[in-house]
């Protein structure tokens, strides 16, 4: 008689406490859905010879920044993707998730610098290098803001 009263009286501590982990989840869940919540977006366009680039940047209630970014590369497949990241000082680090239009099997990660002059937003280049299956910049060489093909001006948000 002691054992099923026993087990019952373990079987409802067990459940209760599963409850209680399912609320918290959801209440984790809620704060980083609100600290995720999108508070302005601005889009920019990049032209370079026959390339063209679209940007979206989102700015989120974190301070973090996300957004889409679509290459057009001339005699390349068409690169879609999302930017993840953040800024420091003038300078906006992302991370670029992407996968070439025709192959979505197999998706790929780069990091990006954006540097903010104005309202322009100009895509750096530099030394880049792979760990364990990751892509990174090279810690200690400059990125080159000068050289480059990519210069982002604002343009109107259409679609998305």
């Amino acid at each position: 008689m002691r054992i099923p009263a026993l087990f019952c009286l373990l079987f409802a501590c067990i459940s209760f406490e599963s409850c209680k982990n399912n609320q918290s989840e959801k209440d984790a869940n809620a704060a980083k859905e609100k600290a995720e919540e999108i508070v302005s977006s601005t889009c920019y366009k990049a032209m370079y010879e026959n390339d063209t680039v679209d940007l979206k940047v989102n700015t989120l209630k974190s301070g973090k920044i996300s957004g889409d970014l679509v290459m057009k590369i001339y005699a390349n497949p068409k690169k879609i993707g999302e930017i993840y990241g953040e800024y420091h000082g003038d300078t906006l680090l992302v991370s670029y998730t992407y996968i070439d239009e025709g192959n979505e099997k197999v998706t790929y990660k780069n990091p990006m610098a954006f540097l903010k002059k104005d309202s322009l937003l100009v895509l750096g280049n530099g030394k880049l290098e792979t760990s364990m299956g990751a892509t990174y910049f090279v810690k200690g060489e400059p990125i080159d803001y000068e050289n480059v093909k990519y210069k982002f001006s604002t343009v109107d948000c259409v679609g998305k």
